[in-house]
């Protein structure tokens, strides 16, 4: 394995520091993917700068002309306090010349759109729940093929920023409150989809061309009270003691068949391509409680910390961190082969 310069893109407040040494749980929390990334690349050999972006395209340029990475590593999941941003970053990259990981700029602005991307499925034939987005400015209005109960989310933010257990609506009046909660306090569209009732399942992909899917994945509510919608909440997300109280559990999904399971991957597989995903990813799924597979996101560049979904489903699949972290770099190296450095 050759030992590469790699330049590692994080937002300016989540810069890692070189230990964990005297930092609280709670502190780790915001930067521990980045430390997660970072203290792998230096343990795997490499050569590797961090640094933090917050608004400023030409900082990145700097540390282009001076540190001359072989590679960017980008951890960013926005620019300027603007999710849908981070494109433009990748996009900066490709105008620099510079290979990165993760996905390239079209799979990023794709994948960003709900709305968008939902369309480009259902153009391949990709089961979508039935959806409608309600622009700001408008009076929402609930088209008849949209059948109750509904969810509500912001059309462009990630992170389940927004996404609560009022989310899920059972009428109109409900709809038009909660669209314009997301109106008013996101600042962004609002998607509504038929609520899918099922299980929650995940696929990581890890390639470019030739794709290399994960383990099935599952998150469980093992304590969720009757009658409260099964969805991944920022409250779920984030909250470590609401976790507990509902008896979260996320790994490996058990008791689908062989038939099932093939179907899903190739359905995961047929999303990546179509939105033009590159690096790794992953695809948000529901499977009903009648056996219909529906998906419901991609998620280009997904957490990749030590102990995310992705990073369990790879150690399940016999991929370690470290060799997860150094594919990934490979990926990078590959994408935008023609752009490596001789040196």
């Amino acid at each position: 394995m050759r030992k590469q310069r790699i330049l590692t893109l994080v937002h300016e407040d989540l810069v890692p520091p070189d230990s964990l040494k005297g930092y609280s749980d709670r502190e780790i929390m915001d930067w521990k993917t980045e430390y997660d990334v970072v203290s792998t690349l230096r343990e795997l050999g490499h050569t590797v700068e961090v640094l933090g972006v917050r608004s400023d395209l030409g900082a990145i340029r700097t540390a282009i002309e001076e540190f001359r990475p072989h590679i960017a590593f980008n951890l960013l999941e926005e620019f300027h306090g603007v999710a849908v941003y981070d494109q433009h970053v990748v996009s900066y990259l490709e105008l620099m010349r510079k290979p990165y990981t993760g996905s390239n700029p079209r799979g990023l602005l794709l994948a960003h759109d709900k709305a968008l991307s939902k369309k480009i499925m259902a153009f391949h034939r990709i089961p979508i729940p039935r959806f409608a987005v309600f622009p700001r400015g408008r009076k929402p209005k609930r088209p008849e093929r949209l059948r109750f109960p509904l969810f509500v989310k912001s059309l462009t933010e990630e992170a389940s920023l927004g996404i609560s257990q009022a989310s899920v609506v059972t009428s109109d009046e409900k709809l038009l409150e909660r669209v314009e909660f997301v109106h008013a306090s996101l600042g962004t569209d609002a998607i509504v989809e038929e609520y899918i009732e099922g299980r929650e399942i995940y696929v990581g992909i890890l390639g470019n061309q030739r794709l290399q899917t994960l383990p099935i994945w599952e998150l469980l509510f093992t304590k969720l009270t009757e009658g409260v919608a099964r969805i991944a909440t920022a409250k779920v997300k984030w909250d470590e003691k609401y976790q507990e109280t509902i008896g979260l559990q996320i790994g490996p999904a058990e008791g689908i068949n062989d038939e099932d399971a093939e179907r899903i991957v190739r359905i995961c597989k047929r999303v990546y391509r179509a939105l033009d995903l590159s690096g790794y990813g992953r695809i948000d799924l529901r499977l009903s409680d009648n056996g219909e597979i529906y998906v419901l996101e991609a998620n280009p560049n997904p957490d990749l910390a030590h102990d995310a979904e992705l990073a369990d489903a790879a150690e399940h699949a016999g991929l370690d961190y470290g060799q997860l972290v150094q594919k990934i770099v490979g990926l990078g190296l590959r994408y935008k082969a023609q752009w490596r450095e001789t040196d």
